[in-house]
């Protein structure tokens, strides 16, 4: 349903199953017995509600019951097209409201000091060249490290643009600063393996697709080496491409098709992200600002 329907990722196809699986073992104790249709169609919101508190009662986030209100909206509207099945009470499940978490970005000096720490410690010269092509591109041109992964061979030889495949399967066409261009041309130069058009452009020791927990362990061992706060992960990387992008005067439009978001108001979080460094720059300069 999930995959068919969405485009939705593994990882998100088996927490919406999970969702499925423990509101089935709900019903079947909420309401005596087994689960079938019929029984589906006659659920009345208070039902609903039962069940979201319940999770609540384990001790979800907001943003998790957001995640299973999704997935039971999803599976309603499947079987509504697909079964026949009409659950009016699903209209009156609404999400909880989040707090809306801003990004923290990582400055440009913390961002040269994590790659160069994060090469050194490679293990091999090809190895450091793949792991500072890899966060050169989450920071220089703004990529989830998903989309970097997910590049082949086809992306060489490299241009001024490079074509990512973010969320969805949306394309987009992004451009490379020439110092992201040398870093991925000095990782193909020494590259031990053939990087067909096909196959990865990144790889790992023994030749397979990197794995992006590899990237995040060298991350956390560099930051944890450099004094870094727990914020400065590889997708921070593409927060603070964003932020400083901003900070120059990029236009919010340009900068949502740059970062792929399919709705404007994922990017103009970025505004409140820069008022609040300028906010902390003067609390931390100005001699009144407590």
């Amino acid at each position: 349903m999930c995959s068919d329907q969405r485009r939705m990722s593994p990882h998100s196809i088996r927490a919406y199953g999970l969702t499925l699986e423990r509101f089935d073992d709900f019903l079947g104790q909420h309401l005596g017995g087994a689960v079938n249709g019929g029984r589906l169609a006659t659920l009345v919101p208070a039902d609903l509600r039962a069940f979201l508190a319940m999770r609540r009662s384990e001790g979800l986030a907001a943003s998790s019951l957001a995640r299973e209100v999704s997935a039971l909206q999803g599976f309603f509207g499947w079987a509504r097209r697909s079964e026949g099945l009409a659950c009016d009470a699903i209209a009156a499940l609404k999400a909880p409201r989040q707090p809306r978490r801003l990004p923290r970005a990582v400055s440009p000096a913390d961002v040269r000091q994590l790659v160069d720490v994060v090469g050194d410690a490679a293990r091999e010269p090809w190895l450091a060249a793949r792991d500072t092509a890899v966060l050169l591109l989450l920071y220089g041109a703004g990529l989830r490290i998903g989309e970097a992964l997910s590049l082949t061979g086809a992306a060489l030889p490299l241009g001024e643009v490079i074509a990512v495949t973010g969320k969805r399967a949306k394309t987009r066409t992004v451009p490379l600063l020439p110092q992201v261009r040398a870093a991925i041309d000095d990782y193909v130069r020494q590259c031990p393996f053939a990087l067909d058009a096909k196959a990865p452009l990144f790889r790992g020791v023994k030749g397979g697709a990197l794995d992006p927990g590899t990237v995040r362990r060298s991350v956390q061992a560099a930051r944890a080496a450099l004094g870094l706060p727990a914020s400065a992960t590889p997708h921070a990387l593409r927060h603070s491409f964003a932020t400083h992008l901003l900070a120059r005067g990029a236009d919010l439009r340009q900068l949502q098709e740059l970062l792929g978001h399919a709705s404007l108001s994922s990017t103009q979080i970025y505004t409140a992200v820069d008022a609040a460094q300028l906010l902390d720059a003067w609390a931390a300069a100005h001699p009144r600002a407590d």
